[in-house]
């Protein structure tokens, strides 16, 4: 089965709480998280949006041993590949050997906001694939210059590097993005239980190297009332075909999560006390091809869930 791993919702949650559960997960013997890099909230209910690399400063200081990764970073257009270069090595050189970069080609909710143009998927991964050699290109140290396609350096040094890069995961969820990953990444990360994107995956080279899957759940002793919040706060996560790429702004999130009920949160969400439907869905990934989930926790009793996880889920795992 799968290995356990907790997810830090940048959305949820303002970053001073972001770093006491980073401290919570390594005490309840998650072994990894991922912390969401995000400019917007999927939907204002959600409230929150901090900025990734100042919260990962502080987990660095309050976790000793947990891995902690991006989960994920767009660095094609909000961003340019050569500040993530930096700001990486930074986080790396704070946490040796604990941090992993997690990279993807975003969504337009969070890219637009500089009045840029929203890509087509395929120009998306054109970029991400250059954004890629721009970042290790820097991590190689000494002077550098590229001129690309669609990104340049000029004369860039990163002075500050750690005694030991680190890696960099992909995210896709479709065959062409897991086929990227393959190739350039040194781990994959996905959303859903899709064993054709992790077949993509390792036929392209990712034969041996972890593969990351992200499940949602809202514990709470009462199935009802963790459904009821589930629904409220992430309708997002049971919306279905591209538009969790296209849409720009948390308000059209919200209309377009009109079309969806409680019903079909339920599908993909487990909420009550009992064990089983959460193992059910880690077997999914496992049955997939997946070497490690991380578990999404919808919700302000984050405590509830780690204890929950700690008893119920870890043994049987």
């Amino acid at each position: 089965m799968p290995e356990l791993g907790f997810a830090l919702s940048s959305e949820d949650h303002p970053p001073n709480e972001l770093v006491r559960q980073a401290v919570l997960a390594e005490r309840a013997g998650f072994t990894f998280a991922l912390i969401s890099d995000h400019f917007h909230p999927w939907v204002d209910a959600q409230g929150h949006s901090s900025f990734v690399w100042s919260t990962l400063g502080g987990i660095a200081q309050a976790t000793a041993k947990i891995r902690v990764g991006t989960g994920v970073t767009c660095p094609i257009i909000r961003t340019h590949p050569a500040i993530i270069a930096q700001a990486a090595a930074s986080v790396a050189a704070m946490m040796p050997r604990r941090f992993f970069l997690g990279l993807g080609s975003g969504e337009n909710l969070n890219e637009h906001i500089l009045g840029d143009r929203w890509p087509s998927p395929d120009e998306r991964l054109e970029m991400l694939e250059e954004a890629v050699g721009v970042i290790r290109l820097l991590w190689q140290g000494g002077e550098r210059t590229q001129r690309g396609k669609h990104y340049t350096v000029d004369h860039a040094r990163i002075y500050t590097l750690p005694d030991e890069l680190p890696q960099i995961y992909m995210a896709g969820s479709a065959p062409k993005a897991a086929e990227l990953a393959g190739r350039l990444g040194d781990g994959f990360i996905s959303t859903a239980p899709e064993k054709n994107v992790v077949q993509a995956f390792e036929a392209a080279g990712g034969t041996g190297k972890q593969k990351l899957g992200m499940i949602h759940c809202a514990y709470d002793s009462d199935e009802q009332a963790g459904l009821e919040r589930a629904t409220r706060l992430w309708p997002n996560l049971a919306l279905k075909g591209p538009l969790g790429q296209e849409l720009a702004r948390p308000a059209d999130f919200e209309e377009a999560a009109a079309m969806v009920d409680e019903e079909d949160v339920a599908e993909r969400t487990p909420c009550g006390p009992d064990p089983e439907p959460y193992l059910a869905l880690i077997r999914t990934y496992d049955e997939a091809g997946f070497t490690h989930v991380y578990i999404h926790q919808i919700g302000e009793n984050q405590d509830e869930f780690a204890d929950f996880a700690r008893r119920e889920l870890m043994p049987k795992l």
